[in-house]
């Protein structure tokens, strides 16, 4: 639990914050509180470990904290109002976070409990520097099968798709070969592989990957160049204010006809400028539905059990068949975005070609009720963890291992999506790597001896 709580954590500065919010807020419930203080030390243990680990964990504990924390709190006290009807939090306070907070606290502690000193999250660096002088053609290699498969990915079925989906993540594994294996930046694959994330996020006006791929490869510069407190405070700020602008302009972006590119972007900014500011205190308030993942979790509480019974594992064996069985062999199982579960256990009508998940946090709900969720977060978080573990353990033969972290939990760090593709994305990743490292050993083998000479 070291990774958990670090013996050169500043308590002293954590408890100046603490206080400082409650006489600020003083008006906040006692939950609410709890809720935003547990979220603060989640991003600071974040904020601390960029520069020294690829943050895995860290990720994953954060963007629950913000959807299931901060975007609820800020509902409670004060944003509800803005919102559409049925996207207000339907369940007292109390009662929520009575759920949340236990089912989020678990899931954290099964990703530190056995995690010791952030296993699977190292980086050895003279391994992957030693790796691309010996195949210094392999991450341009990357970058390349990358912008191939993206580009071919929509030409097949979903689950082929979904294959050249993860291969297109390849040219990050090839960009993060180069930032740590060579002595100078090469600023041209920067530069297409960055530029491609970002016209292909405007075009989809879809932009969790590209804030996903911006964290992590700041991790790896931070690794690479060993950022400063101020670098660090400079760089949060940027990220803060470009997820705040895309937060808030996207549902305008998205609704655009024609092109996506980063010109309409500019021009839905100013628009939204000159209609009363970006930033305004209304335009914050409608954005906070995108970060609040709690309302689904209230209107599957309110559902369940009293107008739909517990599934009482049912739901989940279907989860679990639909994350490992192949759909040549289960043609049946369930897909992606499927409304009809979603209805079921939320109550909540979607519309065609709108795409909302029970989350994990939902899914244990509606499985096992409030203690029965609570573990099963407990036992998710530890899966994590142990997945982690096996790359720790892999990556003493094969160093560069490591930088496929990201490839694997990428997706899964995405608390409002379906349980069922996000353990999908988990196997298929993992399986595609070892099919990769089977075909290639000696390519990817490092001796140790070399390394320690190196």
């Amino acid at each position: 639990m070291r990774t958990l709580f670090p013996p050169s954590y500043n308590w002293p500065v954590f408890a100046l914050v603490a206080i400082i919010i409650r006489v600020v807020f003083f008006n906040i419930s006692i939950l609410s509180f709890i809720a935003i203080l547990i979220s603060i030390y989640e991003f600071s243990l974040l904020f601390e470990s960029v520069g020294h680990i690829i943050p895995t964990r860290y990720l994953l504990g954060s963007f629950m904290c913000i959807q299931f924390f901060i975007g609820p709190t800020f509902a409670y006290n004060g944003l509800d109002k803005y919102q559409y009807f049925k996207y207000q939090m339907r369940i007292p306070e109390s009662q929520y976070f009575a759920y949340a907070i236990p089912a989020v606290l678990f899931f954290i502690i099964g990703l530190h409990i056995s995690a010791g000193k952030y296993k699977g999250e190292i980086v050895d660096r003279k391994g992957v520097e030693l790796f691309v002088k010996k195949n210094p053609g392999l991450p341009y290699a990357f970058i390349v099968l990358g912008f191939f498969a993206s580009i071919i990915s929509g030409f097949f079925s979903s689950e082929l798709a979904f294959v050249f989906y993860l291969l297109g993540s390849f040219k990050f594994i090839g960009l993060f070969l180069l930032v740590l294996g060579s002595k100078q930046i090469k600023v041209w694959p920067l530069v297409l592989v960055i530029g491609s994330i970002i016209s292909s996020s405007l075009g989809s006006g879809m932009f969790h990957d590209l804030l996903t791929w911006i964290i992590f490869s700041a991790a790896v510069f931070g690794i690479k160049y060993k950022f400063t407190f101020k670098i660090k405070l400079i760089g949060l700020s940027s990220f803060i204010f470009i997820a705040l602008t895309i937060q808030i302009l996207k549902g305008s972006f998205r609704d655009l006809s024609g092109k996506k590119d980063l010109e309409s972007f500019v021009n839905v900014y100013d628009q939204k400028n000159d209609e009363g500011g970006v930033f305004s205190f209304q335009s914050l308030a409608l954005a906070n539905v995108r970060i609040n993942q709690g309302f689904i979790i209230t209107n599957i509480i309110s559902t369940v059990p009293d107008m739909v019974p517990f599934a009482h594992g049912e739901e989940m064996n279907e989860i679990l068949e639909s994350a490992i069985m192949p759909r040549f062999l289960d043609p049946n199982k369930l897909k992606a975005g499927d409304r009809g579960i979603f209805v079921k256990y939320s109550g909540i009508p979607v519309q065609e070609g709108t795409s909302m998940g029970l989350s994990s946090l939902g899914d244990a709900y509606v499985n096992y009720g409030t203690w029965g969720g609570v573990i099963f977060m407990f036992i998710l978080g530890y899966f994590y963890s142990e997945i982690l573990k096996v790359f720790q353990k892999t990556s003493a033969i094969y160093p560069v291992l490591i930088l496929f972290v990201p490839l694997v939990f990428y997706y899964p760090i995405r608390p409002d999506c379906e349980l069922q593709t996000i353990l999908g994305h988990v196997v298929k990743s993992c399986f595609l790597i070892f099919v990769m490292i089977q075909v290639w050993k000696t390519k990817f083998l490092v001796n140790k001896r070399e390394v320690a000479a190196s």
